[in-house]
């Protein structure tokens, strides 16, 4: 029960924050808090009379399983803390029943035995008063010794050719047993798990649906000798006959046609039955945005197991998801080189003109608040409008069943700010526009999206302030992309595990720019336990510039070319902003802040913003990032969770970008290390990471292409990154 203010006893029972909050009348922080909170509609509560509340849930004894699994699996809770701290704030007590104790002293015994812990014993769940109405519980174990998985054996399978049974068999003992060895034929291997012995039992049935098998029928055993603490593991099966692909009947479509809904799944009859194909003609229908669900169901006839050939029909369950939809939105960036204010808004339409074509269309305004940055927060002394925008439209069953035509136009105008110690006497801005049209198409069996889209970019500089540069001119640059991603995770945000590898290909030609760029992104997840998660990353670009670019070495240890072509100067360094690989920020490295990592030279169109600029002198701020050829950059990330819906994060970040071509630099790795904070919300994990610039591991002393790092802390070389969604 919520209440609109807490005038009794204060509910988070902390004591007065300071002599100067006693002096004020005695306001203890719950009370701060709870006035705080009405002002929002939200409030304080209490513990019901003569009840307690769970103040906390301490579980000892435990070695195998974490202490913070077991404690999901309880009804007795500790009470939830508003922003991971304050009990008794917007959330109600978790109030205490020694009932639900009992009945989760049996769930933590059975939980055991799930895990391959058939002795492990709740021994006591013992309750200590804190306060009046506060219990502390202290749940104590004894484990005992686990039963190990001995041998594993399939029965019934001779149906298969000696290739796949080989296969098949390796597999489910990889599921079982956790290894592809021989640890598991006639000796002891790892704890036996209902959740593995489970899972091989799907895994066994889905392969056999997949060589054709639809009534196959899998019956598993497992056989525990407690006293040797050993089990065997036994699978059964029943193949029936192979199966092909009968009438296919679509149900719960709406107002949405049924004819791309067909092609897109893509099952013709009389072909063999195949689970793997079913499965990736359900991922087909969710690709194509109309559908919040997708069930596909084979009906299997009782007495198709005894027939010699068997047809199967399909039932294909479909709701559909709301075909048109506007969404708002705002938000705050604010980092080392600007801040801004932006709204959000858009129109998506999934079925235009019928045909199930989608048109999405976004908006994002904003002004930058200049020159306010971390972590001088200036105040603002100009207001610089910037703006984006976003139109695509895809034409699903291109082609073939599985493809789609895609439209898409991207535009943006805003300020190009290079270095926190640019001045407001000029600045540029630009505006940019792209084009791309293109094929795309996914191969949802072996988790392969790919594309091919022809792309022309226009880029304008304009001036907010100042005069107006005569050098820097528009550039038009064409390129065809080329783009794969093979995706194996657990899922596309927050993985837990599995791996992700993308692939980028751009050649430029036949406008203002002629170049080859390539990029290559590679991440992996390992689950360590429940919750824990080791998150790898590793990337790598190439640029291979034909007609500009020639500047940027010599630029980079601070030659002049103001008297020998100045203009061709200005556009080799803008087409390299444009086109070269930069390093440095939020979902790069997280020590520095964006654009910080790379060659810094003399940017002659922006130099004459800086505040402080004297180019006689080196290394002072006139060197500005200019770009490379050369990208290489990796992380590692420890994840783990806190409390709720916070968890934290210990990273390693390192990288370089080069001024030559192919240039993999390991004696620059800019190494930089750090701690993070994630707090989960609907629209993912708002972030905040703080990396420190280990002394020693950044560049070599003599490196004069390097720029001088203005993201300090404190007068300390730490950088803060804040944004949403994980850094990879």
């Amino acid at each position: 029960m919520w209440r609109s203010l807490c005038t009794l006893v204060p509910v988070i029972g902390v004591r007065p924050l300071s002599a100067g909050l006693r002096a004020a009348g005695g306001l203890q922080l719950s009370l701060i808090l709870c006035l705080v909170s009405a002002l929002f509609g939200t409030a304080c509560t209490s513990v019901p009379a003569g009840r307690s509340a769970v103040q906390t849930v301490d579980v000892t004894g435990n070695q195998a399983i974490d202490a913070e699994d077991l404690r999901e699996k309880l009804a007795t809770a500790e009470s939830p803390r508003f922003l991971g701290f304050f009990q008794g704030v917007v959330y109600d007590y978790n109030v205490f029943d020694r009932f639900v104790l009992e009945r989760d002293l049996q769930r933590i015994e059975r939980f055991y035995r799930a895990q391959g812990y058939y002795q492990a014993r709740a021994r006591a769940g013992r309750v200590f008063f804190v306060e009046s109405n506060k219990v502390r519980v202290d749940i104590r174990l004894e484990e005992g010794e686990p039963v190990l998985v001995q041998r594993v054996d399939l029965h019934g399978v001779g149906v298969l050719d000696d290739a796949k049974l080989k296969r098949l068999t390796k597999l489910i003992k990889q599921r079982v047993c956790g290894t592809d060895t021989d640890a598991c034929e006639g000796k002891p291997g790892i704890p036996f798990e209902e959740e593995r012995f489970q899972k091989a039992s799907e895994l066994l049935q889905h392969e056999l649906e997949d060589e054709g098998y639809a009534y196959a029928t899998v019956t598993r055993a497992a056989d525990v000798d407690l006293p040797k603490k050993l089990v065997s593991v036994g699978y059964f099966v029943k193949t029936g006959p192979r199966a092909t692909y009968g009438k296919v009947t679509i149900v719960g479509l709406g107002k949405v046609p049924e004819e791309p809904v067909r092609r897109a799944l893509d099952l013709q009859e009389k072909k063999p039955y195949s689970r793997t194909e079913l499965d990736s003609a359900e991922r087909a229908l969710l690709d194509l945005n109309v559908f919040s669900s997708v069930v596909i169901t084979p009906e299997l006839a009782k007495d198709g197991a005894t027939r010699s050939e068997a047809v199967v029909p399909i039932k294909v369950t479909v709701e559909t998801a709301k075909l048109k939809a506007i969404h708002v939105g705002g938000g705050v960036e604010v980092d080392s080189l600007k801040s801004d204010l932006h709204l959000v808004g858009g129109w998506e339409h999934r079925n235009l003109f019928g045909g199930l074509r989608s048109l999405t269309f976004e908006v994002k305004p904003g002004v930058v608040l200049y020159p306010t940055r971390f972590p001088s927060l200036k105040t603002p002394t100009k207001l610089l409008p910037e703006g984006k925008f976003n139109l695509q439209f895809r034409q699903p069953g291109f082609v073939e069943a599985r493809s789609g035509l895609f439209t898409r136009l991207d535009g943006s105008i805003a300020p190009v700010i290079l270095s926190p110690d640019q001045s407001d006497d000029r600045i540029v801005g630009y505006r940019d526009i792209r084009l791309a049209v293109g094929v795309d198409r996914s191969w949802n069996s072996v988790h392969i999206y790919g594309s091919v889209a022809p792309t022309i970019q226009y880029d304008s500089p304009f001036w907010y302030a100042g005069a107006r540069d005569p050098d820097l001119l528009p550039v038009t640059i064409f390129y065809p992309e080329i783009y794969a991603a093979f995706d194996l995770r657990d899922k596309p945000t927050q993985a837990h595990e599995g791996i992700f590898i993308s692939q980028n290909f751009q050649v430029a030609a036949l406008a203002t720019a002629h170049d080859v760029k390539t990029q290559t992104d590679v991440r992996g997840y390992i689950p360590v336990a429940r919750k824990w998660t080791v998150a790898l990353r590793a990337r790598a670009g190439l640029l291979f510039p034909q007609n500009y670019g020639r500047t940027i070495e010599d630029t980079a240890h601070g030659a002049d070319f103001s008297n020998n072509g100045r203009r061709s100067w200005v556009q080799d360094i803008q087409l390299m902003f444009l086109r070269g690989f930069f390093a440095g920020g939020a979902g790069s490295n997280r020590g520095y802040a964006l654009r910080e990592i790379g060659p810094h030279g003399i940017v002659p169109q922006a130099t004459s913003t800086l505040a402080t600029c004297d180019p006689t002198m080196p290394g002072t701020s006139c060197k500005l990032p200019l770009g490379g050829f050369t990208l290489w950059e990796a992380s590692v990330e420890l994840r783990f969770p806190l409390k709720g819906a916070l968890t934290g994060a210990f990273f390693t970040d390192a990288a370089d970008v080069s001024d030559r071509k192919v240039d993999f630099r390991m004696n620059r790795p800019h190494l930089s290390s750090g701690v993070g904070l994630r707090y989960d919300t609907p629209v993912g994990p708002i972030r905040l990471d703080a990396g420190y610039r280990i002394p020693g591991l950044q560049a070599p002393a003599n490196a004069e292409d390097e720029g001088i790092p203005k993201s300090n802390l404190f007068g300390q070389p730490i950088a803060l990154s804040f944004g949403i969604g994980e850094a990879f």
